[in-house]
């Protein structure tokens, strides 16, 4: 991202909130202290590699503290800067708030390219870069929590945990100082799907509700709908996984940065996946057309257009191409305020990113309470679950003196363990979320979309705290 468009994706959120903030009251000076970062830090840290110093630069910003910790993502980029680590770090106070994760917003980056660096180097890198955290506060299990981001993952996060641990060695909670970790070092099932998951649960949300589905200019159900997704990583590789798999959706286009692939059927994801992981690209992948402008592919004809890539992809330039009936912001920002007004100018439907992406955050929650309690999910509880489930199934059969179908018997007996304690927390948490916006949009004539109305009842959370509990 060149510094004009960071620039540019700041300047949308703080469009974005002002909107709200508009259709609020609150007490004078309150708007500028929300639509503020309150600190920054940036440094730079030398690490020799090759025999020689390179210097790194990086930033950590922690936008409201009214709840601790602050939470929010460790980004590696080449193209990282101030601008967009405020920006996200504004959206992740909002997202918290809009799904009821008591955390402040956070965010930090690396001005880095990951792929051009060895496994060994860039654990140096990573590690030095958790030291410069740790000593100005900003890595800690009660005040600042960390988590993955584009171009980090679960190895990332090992070595920062470990790495604070190193330097905190009578702190007993010291794992919880991160999330994102591998399960074996203190993580939680389901972490890596997380936020791919919660897009899918939210727009099976969407889809239960007839009314909403229709001011789309949709019907039925998620089955059979087409699908254009930009950018198949973790996010978007998950998301459209499971809409494929489990909801019947169609992946009519897949747009990578070398390109992108269209198909009048269904392009089979994870074979796509494994062939862009191989060659690098989506070009050469066979049955499907290849389009060396991929970003043209956003204005396809579709259902349901899913931007799960950079931030600032839908523009006042190509806003007014967009054929998609519903966009479901995957990604931080994808739609710039400008594109944002357009899209809802020409009727398009748009499930905003605070609320849509917000299943990474949910399930880091989740990491962080077991590493707080020391014990995994379902452990107290699993066996006595599972032996009800068969004592109720054995009376069920009895009364009706035959086997019940497999198909309800392995739902009925289905563990408790913790990948489906965790995928149950985050399907409850992204349902309760979208009531409580839509209660707002349509309860309220001077809410006319859902990001406006996402944004008021964030706002309205974090507004209270703090003006009943922040000095």
């Amino acid at each position: 991202m060149s510094a004009k468009q960071a620039s540019g994706f700041l300047t949308s959120v703080r469009s974005m909130i002002d909107t709200a903030l508009g259709l609020m009251e609150l007490p004078p000076g309150l708007p500028d202290v929300l639509r503020r970062c309150r600190s920054v830090y940036q440094f730079r840290f030398p690490v020799r590699i090759r025999g020689e110093w390179r210097v790194f630069e990086g930033w950590r910003a922690n936008h409201s503290e009214h709840l601790l910790p602050v939470k929010g993502g460790i980004r590696f980029d080449p193209s990282v800067d101030q601008d967009e680590i405020e920006a996200l770090a504004t959206l992740m106070t909002f997202k918290c708030a809009v799904v009821d994760v008591p955390y402040g917003g956070a965010k930090g980056g690396l001005k880095i390219d990951p792929r051009e660096y060895k496994r060994h180097e860039l654990e140096d890198i990573t590690r030095r870069f958790a030291l410069e955290l740790d000593k100005r506060g900003f890595i800690s299990p009660s005040e600042n929590v960390p988590a993955p981001d584009m171009g980090t993952g679960e190895r990332e996060m090992a070595w920062m945990a470990d790495t604070y641990r190193t330097l905190h060695p009578d702190d007993i909670n010291a794992l919880a100082c991160i999330t994102g970790k591998p399960p074996e070092m203190g993580g939680v099932q389901g972490r890596v799907e997380a936020t791919g998951r919660g897009v899918q649960y939210a727009l099976q949300e969407f889809f239960r509700h007839p009314e909403d589905v229709e001011t789309a200019g949709l019907r039925g159900g998620l089955e059979g709908k087409r699908i254009v997704i930009q950018g198949l990583g973790n996010v978007g590789y998950h998301a459209a996984k499971f809409l494929q798999e489990e909801n019947g959706a169609h992946i009519i286009g897949i747009i990578e940065r070398d390109g992108a692939l269209r198909s009048d059927k269904d392009l089979p994801v994870e074979e796509v996946s494994v062939h862009l992981r191989e060659q690098g690209g989506v070009k050469g992948f066979p049955g499907a057309e290849y389009v060396a402008n991929g970003p043209v592919v956003l204005e396809d004809d579709c259902d349901i257009l899913i931007p799960a890539a950079l931030e600032g992809q839908i523009t006042g330039e190509n806003a007014p191409r967009i054929r998609a009936k519903l966009i479901a912001e995957a990604a931080n920002g994808p739609v710039t305020a400008e594109g944002d007004e357009i899209l809802r100018q020409a009727g398009k439907m748009l499930i905003p990113d605070m609320y849509l992406n917000a299943g990474g955050v949910t399930v880091s929650y989740f990491e962080w309470t077991k590493n707080l309690a020391h014990m995994r999910f379902g452990r107290m509880g699993r066996r006595l679950t599972q032996m009800r489930s068969d004592a109720a199934l054995d009376l069920l059969e009895q009364v009706l003196q035959s086997k019940v179908p497999k198909e309800f018997e392995s739902a009925f007996t289905k563990e408790a363990d913790e990948l489906n304690l965790v995928r149950s927390g985050l399907d409850d948490t992204m349902r309760q979320a979208y009531w409580d916006i839509r209660e707002v949009w349509r309860s309220r004539n001077d809410v006319i979309d859902l990001r406006t109305a996402a944004y008021i009842v964030a706002i309205e959370k974090v507004a209270h705290h703090y003006e009943e509990f922040v000095l």
